[in-house]
Order: C-alpha cells, then sequence, then structure tokens
C-alpha cells in the first residue's frame, strides 16, 4: 500500500485560502469601483441641488455717510464750539465767523430803502407841483387864444398892426409849448412812481433796496454755522480761531449717525446668481467674534476700474484680461451692540445666494 503524501492536505488549504482571499479582493474591488463613484456623484449632486450657495469676499468696507461743512460766506473765525470726535445734533453750533461787515451790510440796506422811500416822496410831490402847474398852464393857453381872437378881430376891422398879431400867435405857441412841457414832466415822475408785475404796488427802487437788506440778514444769519445733521464731528483740526473761512471750503466734516453700511467688492464672476434681498453675513476684521446679519441693498451699475480717475484701456496689442470687482451694498439688518461701526473698517462679506 502506497504511502500518503503529507504535504497534500496543507497544499489544497493553502490553495483554498488563496482563492478566497482572491475572491474576497474581487469582491472589494468591485465595491469601490462601485461605491466610489456613487459618493462622488452623490456629493457633486448634493452639493449642485442640495446645499445653499455661498459668494464671499474680504475686499469688503464699513461705509458711511460724510457731510463736509464749508462756510456759506467768508469771514474770519471768532468762536469754534465743537471738538474732534464730539458727537452733535442737527442744528447745533459749530462755529462762528465774524459778523461786523454783514452787520455794516444791513445798515447800508437799510439806508438804502430810506433813500428809495424819500426819493418816492419826492416824486409823488412833484406830480402834485406839476398837476398845479399844468392847470396853470392851461389858463394861460386859454388867455393867449382869447388874446388872439381879439386882435385878428381888430386886424380884420382895419384897427390893428400885423406885428400885434405875431406876438399875439407866439403867445399862444409858447403857451402850448408849456403845457406840453409840464405834460411830459408829468407823465415823466408817474412812470417813475409806477410799480411792476412782480412786485405790485411796491416801487422798484424800494423793492431793490428790500431785496438787498433780506440778503444781508441772509448773510448775517450764515455767520453762525450749524450742524446739518446729527452724527459725530471730525477733521476739526483744520479750523482755527482767526482762521479765514472761504465760501464752499470744507472746514470740518461730520459722518452721519445711522446709516452704516458696508460696500463689498465681489468678483464679477460672483454676480450670476447674486440678487437684492438675499441675506449677507458680515465679520470686521476689528472686532473678530462679531457676526452681523444683512442683505444685498444694491449691486453697482459699474466696476470699481469704470468709475476710477483713469480708467483702464485695454485697446493695445498687450492686452491682459483681469477680472474686474462690482460694488455691492450691503445694508446691515442686526446691532453691533457697543461697538461702534467706524468708517473705513475691513470687512469679510458672505452673500447667500440660494441653491445653484
Amino acid at each position: 500500500m502506497a504511502e500518503a503524501d503529507p504535504f497534500k492536505p496543507v497544499e489544497a488549504e493553502r490553495s483554498a485560502s488563496e482563492r478566497r482571499r482572491a475572491t474576497r479582493n474581487k469582491r472589494l474591488r468591485l465595491a469601490a469601483m462601485l461605491v466610489v463613484p456613487a459618493l462622488i456623484v452623490g456629493g457633486v449632486l448634493f452639493w449642485w441641488f442640495g446645499s445653499p450657495g455661498e459668494v464671499s469676499t474680504d475686499n469688503a468696507y464699513v461705509k458711511q455717510d460724510i457731510v463736509s461743512i464749508a462756510g456759506e460766506v467768508n469771514g474770519l473765525v471768532v468762536a469754534v464750539n465743537v471738538r474732534e470726535n464730539q458727537p452733535v445734533k442737527a442744528g447745533d453750533v459749530l462755529f462762528r465767523i465774524d459778523p461786523a461787515s454783514y452787520e455794516v451790510a444791513i445798515r447800508q440796506a437799510d439806508a438804502q430803502i430810506a433813500s428809495a422811500q424819500a426819493r418816492v416822496t419826492a416824486l409823488q410831490a412833484d406830480v402834485g407841483a406839476n398837476a398845479a402847474d399844468v392847470a396853470g398852464a392851461r389858463d394861460d393857453l386859454a388867455l393867449a387864444e382869447a388874446q388872439y381872437a381879439r386882435e385878428k378881430a381888430l386886424l380884420d376891422r382895419g384897427f390893428n398892426t400885423r406885428a400885434r398879431m405875431d406876438e399875439a400867435q407866439h403867445a399862444v405857441a409858447a403857451a402850448r409849448d408849456r403845457l406840453a412841457s409840464i405834460g411830459a414832466e408829468v407823465e415823466k415822475a408817474q412812470a417813475q412812481l409806477a410799480t411792476g408785475a412782480q412786485v405790485p404796488g411796491l416801487n422798484p427802487q424800494v423793492a431793490a433796496a428790500q431785496a438787498l437788506r433780506a440778503k444781508a440778514s441772509v448773510d448775517l444769519a450764515r455767520t453762525v454755522v450749524r450742524a446739518p445733521v446729527s452724527g459725530r464731528v471730525t477733521q476739526v483740526s483744520r479750523l482755527q480761531i482767526g482762521q479765514m473761512v472761504f465760501t464752499g471750503v470744507p472746514m470740518l466734516s461730520i459722518v452721519r449717525e445711522g446709516g452704516a453700511r458696508v460696500e463689498a467688492n465681489f468678483k464679477e464672476t460672483d454676480l450670476a446668481r447674486m440678487r437684492p434681498g438675499q441675506p449677507a453675513e458680515v465679520k470686521l476684521d476689528a472686532y473678530p467674534g462679531l457676526k452681523l446679519k444683512g442683505h444685498v441693498d444694491s449691486i453697482g451699475a459699474g466696476t470699481g476700474s469704470e468709475f476710477s480717475v483713469l480708467p483702464a484701456q485695454n485697446a493695445t496689442g498687450n492686452w491682459v484680461k483681469v477680472t474686474q470687482r462690482v460694488p455691492v451694498r450691503i445694508a446691515i439688518d442686526s446691532a453691533s451692540g457697543d461697538r461702534p461701526l467706524i468708517a473705513g473698517l475691513s470687512a469679510n462679506v458672505t452673500v447667500h445666494v440660494g441653491s445653484k
């Protein structure tokens, strides 16, 4: 009887183990080939259809309305009533300009009004006097004409000379000329007393003098410069007592209270799904733990380069396409607590644009 081979069971067991391992590896590879693509496709589908889209930028800054305050009249500063970063209310006095020259202008205007009124009175007196002269001139003309008629009647009967007739005729002509001259003076005085449709019932010279006084009064009131809005005063260092104020030259500024917003400069490629009203989240570099809620208020009408002092000129042979930035205004809906929203602070803005 042949002796059994002791290695055959071991080899058979090893062969079965390798086949099981190979089968298992094949199954694992098959599972990987099916599961991994499925996970990738599922993740893409979830990201595309299920997850909310977001666009963000760190090119964003806090903006506030800043009102530049300039004098409306020229003059020297005689008083400064505010200091740097002082809060003010609308109507508070900021500074005063020397009113002396404008007070003199009011007195001059008053004198012009009085002079115009006196001239009107004199013209009215002239009209009355000339009216009396007109009556006297008419009587003189009537007397001269009657004398001429008598002289002519005598001449017709042969009891008069031609010389006396010439004198009578000259007297009639002189009386008519005097009556016409006095009538012209009356019409001239009445024309000077006439009023126009713009200021009925008021002499134009008196109206002009009153207008000068009104302007002088306005200029005097403008020597007291008041805050047009409520806010915080800044750049007061430019304003000193004794400094000359010129019309239209800013002397200080007021950062208006409230109305803080963020101007975020997004890439043009981020605007496809961005719409006004979409929610946004604002983080400020100055306050790391602060998150403010907001929304897209409006999207700019032009890129930043379009409104720059020197817009880019791309009509050159070495033109390189650059992604443009568009300013997007973000309105802030939540309060910042005791942390002030200082104009110019850097911010990071994330806009939730919804499903992709």
